[in-house]
């Protein structure tokens, strides 16, 4: 679908009476009159719209009220598609979903380094036509790309502006992705798009405040509050991993001492294990699992302590933002048996009131799907979402 295609599919009522199919499907022409506020003949029109567009769909009549049976509306899911990227740093993964986070195709590369802006973006190009070549629909059918990107971006121009692991500055990427492929681009911090994908797909129901905090090469946070993303003043909302934990701590990328993500991250874990573990040297975060799974006490203790560190950044995030829920994922929480339990007992211990230790913590159920499906969450929100259109 190209790009001004989806700028005229996007209207407020429109989004409007979207979102309540979604969210009530199957759902009859009145009902949502009535929970809208919108009158009958205006949805009528928006439908009828929706229906030549592809987007809905009907289906055999519902139960009567005492006139005529009404016939029920859906979201015809596979009727248009997504492609979300999970960009860096380590690879670039690609998939193609229907509107409901289905996935129909991958596709994903690795990232070596060191490498420059333009190098960057050929890999891009290059996973995404590899998408390309797998797909049995039409590029007609495709609403857009979005792309989760690590490190700082300008979510206004789609801009990366520092992806410190990759050390690179500045890439135009929906600049040069749209000239490109000619589709919508959105783009996003990672983080913060794994955190609307658990809000769109995550089956959390009806959160008006949640935060997803995304553990592995790095640590990032997105809050979500009443379904929108939080930015901050200047977009660096969500940079938990650079919270402050030890002023006398290693150097982080980011040139501070002592950062969170200095202690929790994967390499910070192989790092500690390396120094602290004979048994442990030159071993990987997920050998380090594997060998508390077998009952190594040493491995067990350095992934509990690690579950300390992370619940004295959740406690502090509590207390900063007092999230209703937070969802742990990335590659750490592979080690789930070992950290959460100790992350829970950090927080009892150290949560400043008996409510705030009542915060939800779990782990993602979407897997490593968290953030790609964040990513195919940019566009729909986008289309479902009339809070989002300005």
């Amino acid at each position: 679908m190209q790009r001004g295609t989806f700028q005229l599919m996007k209207s407020v009522n429109k989004s409007i009476v979207l979102n309540k199919i979604r969210t009530c499907e199957p759902i009859s022409r009145a009902q949502i009159a009535k929970e809208t506020n919108l009158t009958p003949p205006t949805v009528s029109s928006i439908v009828k719209e929706l229906m030549e567009q592809g987007l809905v769909r009907e289906s055999t009549l519902g139960e009567s009220t005492g006139g005529r049976k009404p016939t029920m509306l859906h979201i015809n899911s596979d009727s248009f598609f997504v492609i979300g990227v999970d960009a860096g740093p380590q690879k670039i993964e690609c998939i193609l979903s229907d509107l409901t986070g289905k996935v129909y195709q991958r596709a994903s590369g690795p990232i070596n380094r060191p490498l420059t802006n333009e190098q960057f973006i050929s890999l891009l190009k290059e996973n995404i036509y590899a998408l390309y070549n797998t797909m049995e629909v039409g590029q007609d059918k495709i609403i857009g790309i979005g792309i989760a990107m690590h490190g700082a971006v300008d979510v206004e121009t789609g801009t990366s502006l520092v992806a410190p692991i990759l050390k690179l500055r500045n890439i135009p990427l929906k600049e040069v992705l749209e000239e490109e492929f000619n589709l919508t681009v959105k783009i996003e911090n990672d983080a913060r798009a794994m955190a609307l994908g658990e809000s769109w797909f995550g089956g959390h129901g009806d959160v008006e405040s949640m935060v997803a905090v995304n553990i592995g090469r790095g640590v990032g946070a997105g809050i979500v509050l009443n379904g929108k993303l939080f930015h901050g003043a200047e977009g660096i909302a969500g940079e938990l991993g650079h919270m402050i934990i030890d002023i006398n701590g290693k150097t982080c990328e980011c040139g501070n001492k002592g950062c969170l993500q200095t202690l929790v991250s994967g390499e910070a874990i192989a790092e500690r294990a390396a120094t602290e573990i004979k048994e442990c040297q030159r071993l990987t975060g997920e050998e380090i699992f594997r060998l508390a799974q077998e009952g190594n006490e040493s491995c067990i203790h350095l992934l509990q302590r690690t579950g300390e560190i992370i619940g004295i950044g959740l406690t502090n995030l509590i207390h900063l933002v007092n999230p209703r829920k937070i969802v742990l994922g990335g590659g750490v929480m592979g080690s789930e048996k070992f950290i959460l339990p100790e992350v829970l007992h950090t927080i009892q211990q150290r949560a400043l009131t008996n409510e705030a230790k009542q915060t939800e913590i779990v782990v993602t159920r979407l897997g490593q799907d968290a953030t790609l499906l964040g990513a195919v969450s940019l566009l729909l929100i986008e289309l479902f979402d009339p809070i989002s259109i300005g």
